[in-house]
């Protein structure tokens, strides 16, 4: 539960703090948090670090002739702090005329007089009042990390969608929203992104790494051996992983960013056997998580495989950070990547208004704008769709003459109905341009030969796919787009496994070049791109692990 509003109260008299605070426990200790400091520099202290763990602060009750510092001077730094508490001064009928002055120089909400006995009716009216007006202005608490960035860096890109895809509960702060908190934490400008946590610990432009191990996500494999390792966790991965672990084969599912892959971005897939009214990519990968965890799979995240050794009849899977686990049998899932975009200042705005994909939260930062999405497949369509539910215009760009060649039926005939969608077709994107975010596309058409320059701050790209495996090495056998073969695929004219091809057998279904190493969904050579097929193909892989280990 979020923890509870605090009232902070600053006395640098002992027997007056603990009074003070006696009689606001009393009062208001089921609501609130009573916490008290003996000077002003203790206080400020107190209110960084509450403010850096993103606690909300009711109320400050000061007073003061404190040394060092008194009431009003710390009033006036606390503003910063906490701009919205409420500020109160305890004083002697002596200083009233700095409580007075203080109305205007702190923008004093209330000053009290010593003593304030009977509390009932001298404290608690007054600070009831100012509590009831905080309440009705004030934030929720908020629970979870918080990050603090540009909105244009592709840093802070890069955390947002680390998290959003990870199921971290985040808020996205910048500007007057983020001052308190920078203030608090002492961050400048170079320092972002940064990522608050609720204990109050500050990570400094992290890696994903350093944010996956600080929320408690697995980055090392916990055991050195494992009878099958899973690389990729999209559909294949997750359904390989469901299956292998179900079965009692001992698993580790290695993913580089977040479960899901290209599908745990979609909005809504509403052909999946078993969910009639559609299910959410997100949701999807959460519940395939949670059953592989259910069947004892364990998951790393920010682990990326560098390489896949032999090791007599198992592999040796290599990591990026020096670790090493030995299997029998391995499943590559790595899916594939979403094509760049070839326009003049693509690569310059990535991530600065340039998408590749696009995680469903991303719709709520475009409210009544106008958002550019190139591609014409079934991705592209839902996030129009889903896009559409926000943004004041959505428009599709199409290379083609047709979005029906590369699209479901079912989301053409939405598309074309829906008021906010424009469909443009024949139509490339030639430059992408601005200072330093998104501001302007020139958009091409082939039909007319004609080009026009247009306003724009979010491009989101779904165009092609290329698959990951570059660090593979040269035994692995690839089609002229680096898709990796797999058994028929690998056979000659008369059905022959290549020269090197070790064992009497021919390669297994899915097996691929290399003894023991199955491949599985989009990354496979002739898969059929779809969500249902690769976790159909990861559920095959095991089967066919089981052969493989009964073999040797």
């Amino acid at each position: 539960m979020p923890a509870r509003p605090v009232l902070l109260t600053v006395d640098d008299d002992r027997a007056v703090s603990r009074a003070v605070a006696r009689d606001l426990r009393r009062r208001y200790g089921e609501a609130f948090r009573i916490v008290r400091a003996e000077s002003g520099h203790d206080a400020l202290a107190v209110l960084r670090e509450l403010t850096a763990r993103g606690e909300a602060t009711a109320l400050l009750l000061a007073d003061h002739r404190m040394p060092g510092m008194t009431g009003v001077e710390f009033l006036e730094q606390a503003m910063d702090l906490a701009p919205t508490a409420k500020r109160v001064l305890l004083t002697a009928y002596a200083d009233t005329d700095a409580a007075i002055r203080a109305i205007n120089d702190v923008d004093l909400d209330h000053y009290l007089l010593k003593p304030w006995d009977p509390p009932e009716e001298k404290l608690y009216p007054v600070l009831d009042d100012l509590l009831d007006q905080w309440k009705r202005t004030a934030r929720q608490p908020f629970d979870g990390l918080t990050l603090l960035g540009h909105q244009w860096s592709a840093e802070t890109q890069e955390l947002k969608e680390f998290l959003a895809r990870n199921q971290v509960p985040y808020r996205h702060l910048q500007g007057e929203e983020a001052a308190a908190i920078r203030t608090a934490a002492e961050l400048g400008d170079d320092a972002l992104p940064a990522c608050v946590f609720p204990d109050g610990t500050v990570l400094s432009r992290p890696s994903l790494r350093d944010v996956a191990e600080k929320c408690g996500l697995s980055t090392t494999a916990g055991s050195p051996f494992y009878d099958v390792v899973v690389i990729g966790a999209g559909p294949a991965g997750l359904g390989s992983a469901v299956y292998a672990g179900s079965e009692g084969l001992r698993t580790l599912l290695v993913e580089r960013t977040a479960t899901g892959g290209q599908a745990g971005t979609s909005s809504r897939i509403e052909n999946y056997l078993g969910f009639p009214r559609g299910v959410s990519g997100a949701d999807l990968a959460r519940r395939a998580r949670d059953q592989a965890v259910k069947f004892g799979v364990e998951i790393l995240t920010t682990a990326e495989v560098t390489e896949i050794a032999p090791a007599g009849d198992g592999r040796v899977v290599r990591f990026a950070d020096g670790a090493e686990v030995t299997t029998h049998a391995v499943v590559l899932a790595t899916g594939v990547q979403w094509t760049r975009l070839p326009a003049r200042g693509a690569e310059e705005f990535a991530g600065r208004g340039v998408f590749y994909g696009a995680d469903p939260h991303e719709a709520l930062s475009c409210t009544d704008q106008t958002v550019y999405i190139v591609g014409a497949a079934n991705s592209a369509g839902q996030a129009a769709l889903h896009f559409a539910k926000y943004a004041g215009k959505v428009v599709l760009l199409c290379r083609g003459t047709d979005i029906r060649r590369g699209m479901s039926e079912y989301l053409v005939a939405r598309i074309e109905a829906h008021p906010v969608i424009e469909v443009r077709t024949c139509t490339t994107v030639e430059a992408v341009e601005g200072d330093d975010h998104l501001e302007r596309l020139v958009l091409a058409n082939a039909a007319s030969g004609s080009s026009e320059t247009v306003e724009a701050s979010r491009l989101f790209v779904f165009i092609g796919a290329r698959p990951i495996t570059d660090w593979l090495g040269e035994a692995y056998a690839r089609d002229d787009h680096g898709f990796l073969r797999t058994g028929p695929a690998l056979l000659d004219a008369e059905g022959r496994p290549p020269a090197d091809w070790p064992l009497p057998r021919a390669p297994y279904h899915l097996e691929c070049s290399v003894p023991g190493v199955f491949v599985a969904g989009d990354v496979r050579s002739e898969s059929v791109k779809r969500v249902a097929s690769a976790v159909g193909e990861g559920a095959m892989a095991v089967s066919l692990v089981h052969r493989y280990l009964e073999a040797i």
